[in-house]
């Protein structure tokens, strides 16, 4: 049976709902122009990200790995939150307000969510404005632009312009005590496990979840992948809402194909 796209329904439901948990993806903050790195043309320079997102990468060279995502975080602090964002952000509000629950399970690493003012969040893969000291493990919010001197003027994302070869002292250094070890993005690489704090908590809220949103993301990356076919093997409504059908498609309820900025404000926004 077919997934409906019947949005009357879906407000409906989500009229009924108490708890709701929204599962978000690249393609929630491409619709605000942020590089989703994936797919045809997901490149920068001459690399792909799963070449460059890796501890090997960064233990070969972390200069290049930190050129890349001072492009990243530079990019981001460029653009804005978009209507989908602002949507979510207001719903949960509105909700919290009555008693419900909106929570925010997000494979964002760009804090688009946040900025928007959404509150109950889970950030599965970090944040770019997150860095991880390699020495003492410490772990900082850091929005400094440029995050350090020896990557101003850099990451230029032309696949012509030459590595910078940024000498490791040059690089973004700790500050807490003194301590002056490697900083390196918090963020979670391909070969790393997400943090066993947000799989706990992620997993409590789809399990108490009544009905369950799928926004911006092609179902693909695990084990994200996942949680929503869980919870609509459960018979909990599953709406999913993205550019085109995924894998899981056939597994939803609902879903609604175009862009997330106008789909979710008509799905929410006084519903």
């Amino acid at each position: 049976m077919s997934p409906s796209n019947d949005m009357n329904a879906f407000r409906e439901i989500v009229k009924k709902a108490k708890h709701i948990v929204i599962l978000t993806g690249a393609g929630v903050s491409a619709e605000s122009g942020v590089p989703t790195f994936r797919g045809a043309g997901g490149f920068w320079r001459t690399y792909q990200a799963q070449n460059l997102a890796t501890p090997t990468a960064f233990h070969k060279n972390p200069g290049l790995v930190w050129e890349f995502y001072h492009y990243r975080r530079e990019t981001v602090l460029s653009k804005n939150p978009n209507p989908a964002h602002i949507a979510i952000a207001e719903f949960e509000k509105r909700l919290s307000g009555e008693g419900r629950k909106v929570v925010v399970i997000t494979q964002n690493i760009d804090e688009l969510h946040r900025r928007a003012g959404t509150s109950d969040l889970v950030e599965l893969h970090g944040s770019l404005f997150r860095t991880r000291c390699t020495k003492c493990d410490d772990v900082s919010s850091n929005y400094d632009s440029p995050i350090c001197e020896g990557l101003r003027g850099k990451g230029a994302p032309d696949p012509n312009v030459e590595n910078s070869c940024i000498p490791e002292t040059d690089l973004p250094r700790c500050r807490k005590n003194n301590c002056g070890g490697l900083l390196r993005p918090a963020v979670v690489w391909f070969g790393e496990g997400l943090e066993e704090k947000d799989l706990t908590r992620s997993a409590q809220e789809l399990e108490k979840c009544d009905l369950c949103l799928v926004v911006g993301t092609s179902s693909v990356v695990y084990p994200a992948a996942m949680f929503a076919p869980q919870v609509a093997a459960r018979g909990i409504p599953v709406a999913e809402f993205n550019l085109e059908s995924t894998p899981e498609t056939i597994n939803f309820g609902f879903h609604f194909e175009g862009q997330c900025g106008s789909t979710i404000p008509q799905a929410l926004l006084d519903a």
